[in-house]
């Protein structure tokens, strides 16, 4: 891994060392730069605009109001409020602005204060054998020590708990972004579960009116108990797998509740009889639009805060400077303490090197770059795996829209054929077996149109997600104005 130059403490020249008094010297280690990455300008699953405008002009509006449901958008704005992942992200934020305070401030001077009373009695002197009496002296003062930065170690400080802290606040960013992504696909995957139940139960009232019908006929000896008997089958596993549904809505409601801070045995979400419609996909995505991810800017963060360090453990090499103030006063009596001959006071700079230290430092300096390497390699997977998934459900939603085309067409031919059956059927033309053939055809087919639905709008928010939250259709309007307007 290649580092970015290092400054050589050499450049610190004796002005520079004059000037550091004041200023706060040079500061060792790399400059943070960007990790270098390929980036493609667009997605192969999404071609289109070649060009981008900067992650921060992007709108980062509520993607889930896409989707056009009250209830959802009611229950993604929870998240920030009673979702305790989030709230952790968010206590780990302030943790981290608070270091950034502690970090700053451990730059300025200190000024402390010092009260004290101390008897004693001996000798004085090495050889003499004169004895001192038992005396009191009270002391009150004032002390101060300010550390020279003369190598940028605590600069460096500064600089990595500001990166910190950014990476933290994208931590949160991240954390609400996938909490609410996790609330949106098991929201949906609720709704479909609603419409399968519907389904269901119009295939329950079918089968019902089938299954009478068939015992009419066998009263009448028109068809055999088998027929019957097939009828009553094909019921049963129909209200069967009604019933099962209701395992998976339970599970989804209890999921709900526990990602908006509810207790799931007091929440209920109520039955509607629509399914949220599916956005329109973009006509192409931007990749730079990636820049926006959480996770992406947190790991650009912690390379920053890790490449700060560095310079952090090679300015341990170097002494540390540290100018320091006293004074007070000092008597054996309280009636007179703060009077002017009774005062004291001490200023002087003092310099402090580790001369050895059994290689700590060089342990501490390799730490530091190792550590420093393991951040780029997380930035780098980070942005492979943000385009890894944004190819993914690209390609999903691609490939599913084509899927639930020719499923439609499927849908509506089982349709049909359920109804000519029956007509057959009433006529004495065919037996029950083929009724409960198109029966079934005809409920495989409703119900795979509303699974390929249901995988539609996981996708959708999966692609949101992958996308840092971005509203890309605002996105993709502006860009397409840049566009239109460019030369």
């Amino acid at each position: 891994m290649k580092h970015p130059k290092t400054r050589s403490p050499l450049a610190c020249t004796p002005l520079a060392l004059t000037i550091a008094l004041t200023l706060g010297g040079c500061a060792l280690g790399p400059d943070f730069v960007r990790p270098s990455i390929s980036i493609p300008a667009e997605f192969r699953e999404a071609a289109g605009w070649k060009q981008a405008t900067p992650a921060d002009t992007v709108s980062h509006a509520a993607w889930w109001e896409r989707y056009g449901d009250a209830t959802l958008n009611d229950l993604a704005r929870r998240v920030d409020i009673s979702n305790q992942n989030v709230a952790q992200a968010n206590a780990q934020y302030r943790a981290a602005a608070a270091a950034l305070s502690a970090s700053r401030a451990a730059g300025l001077p200190n000024l402390g204060a010092s009260a004290g009373l101390t008897r004693s009695e001996g000798v004085t002197g090495a050889t003499s054998t004169t004895f001192n009496p038992p005396r009191t002296i009270e002391r009150i003062g004032l002390n101060s020590s300010w550390e020279i930065d003369l190598w940028g170690r605590l600069g460096r400080s500064v600089e990595a708990a500001r990166g910190s802290l950014a990476a933290s606040a994208a931590d949160l960013a991240a954390a609400r972004l996938s909490t609410q992504a996790t609330l949106a696909q098991a929201y949906f995957q609720l709704r479909i579960n609603d419409a399968q139940q519907r389904v269901l139960q119009r295939a329950i009232t079918a089968q019902r009116r089938s299954h009478q019908i068939t015992f009419n006929r066998r009263e009448a000896g028109i068809v055999t108990s088998a027929d019957l008997a097939q009828a009553e089958a094909q019921l049963k596993t129909t209200e069967a797998q009604a019933i099962d549904l209701g395992v998976q809505r339970a599970q989804l409601e209890h999921l709900i509740a526990q990602l908006i801070g509810e207790i799931p045995g007091q929440f209920r979400i109520a039955i509607v009889d629509t399914v949220p419609a599916l956005p329109a996909q973009p006509v192409g995505i931007p990749s730079t639009l990636l820049e926006g991810r959480p996770d992406i800017a947190a790991a650009e963060r912690r390379v920053a805060a890790a490449n700060a360090q560095i310079g952090v453990a090679q300015a341990a090499f170097f002494p540390n400077l540290t100018l320091s103030a006293s004074g007070g006063f000092q008597n054996a009596g309280l009636g007179d303490l703060v009077t002017w001959p009774h005062r004291f006071w001490s200023l002087g700079p003092a310099i402090a090197l580790s001369l050895f230290d059994g290689g700590a430092r060089s342990a501490a300096k390799e730490q530091a770059i190792a550590n420093y390497d393991r951040t780029v390699a997380g930035y780098r997977q980070s942005v492979l795996t943000a385009f890894q998934e944004v190819e993914d459900n690209l390609a999903t939603l691609r490939i599913l829209e084509e899927e639930s085309a020719v499923q439609a067409q499927a849908r509506r031919a089982a349709n049909e054929f359920e109804r000519l059956t029956n007509n057959q059927y009433m006529a004495g033309t065919v037996s029950f077996l083929n009724v409960a053939t198109a029966q079934t055809a005809s409920l495989s087919a409703e119900r795979t149109s509303l699974d390929l639905l249901g995988r539609q709008l996981t996708a959708s928010v999966a692609l949101n997600k992958a996308l840092g939250g971005n509203d890309w259709t605002l996105a993709g309007e502006t860009l397409a104005r840049q566009q239109k307007a460019a030369p």
